[in-house]
């Protein structure tokens, strides 16, 4: 079976991840919340696919014991969705440190990011094995009648999904443009 993980599985991409168990995929979720967690599992096709991991992602030491033990019981990862706030720094490299010496062949990494980010300078500044197969998922937002607003998690959710099956390098979800008509953060 195809192992995903999914980080922040269960709030903006709680939909990705109950797609992937459609898809036949085990899905490993990251969440700190156990009552998202639950309501993640019970909306599923197959609750007995999903393996819920309730970390703070900013633990690392607990973060790298739980993924190696949702690698132990489930088997290597193949793909990886990382929703990873920035302030969390070292999180991706954990995660991908875990990862990666676990796998014989090429794997996929998703990177989702603000609307703000420099997804080339993240690019760079990224050290990732040659196993690893990179995309990046750039959150804009949707201009209205006139308005703008934040996406919703189903269009999140869609987004990722679309890119996943598509392939893409880079998708970019909503819009970036015009900047000035960006919502406001409050």
């Amino acid at each position: 079976m195809v192992h995903a993980l999914v980080i922040g599985g269960t709030g903006m991409l709680a939909n990705t991840s109950l797609w992937l168990v459609g898809q036949g995929f085990h899905v490993s979720v990251i969440g700190r919340n156990e009552f998202r967690m639950e309501s993640v599992i019970h909306q599923s096709s197959d609750p007995s696919q999903i393996t819920p991991i309730i970390v703070d992602y900013c633990n690392i030491p607990l973060l790298q014991t739980k993924l190696r033990a949702t690698i132990e019981q489930n088997g290597p990862i193949d793909l990886v969705i990382a929703w990873i706030h920035s302030y969390a720094g070292r999180t991706l490299e954990s995660i991908v440190s875990e990862v990666s010496p676990c796998r014989n062949g090429p794997w996929k990494l998703f990177h989702i990011l603000g609307s703000s980010a420099n997804l080339s300078g993240i690019q760079e500044n990224l050290n990732l094995p040659n196993s690893a197969l990179y995309y990046q998922i750039q959150l804009g937002f949707i201009i209205e009648n006139g308005h703008s607003r934040w996406l919703t998690n189903v269009e999140i959710s869609q987004g990722v999904i679309d890119s996943i099956r598509q392939n893409r390098l880079i998708t970019i979800v909503g819009t970036l443009q015009p900047w000035e008509k960006r919502p406001s953060s409050s």
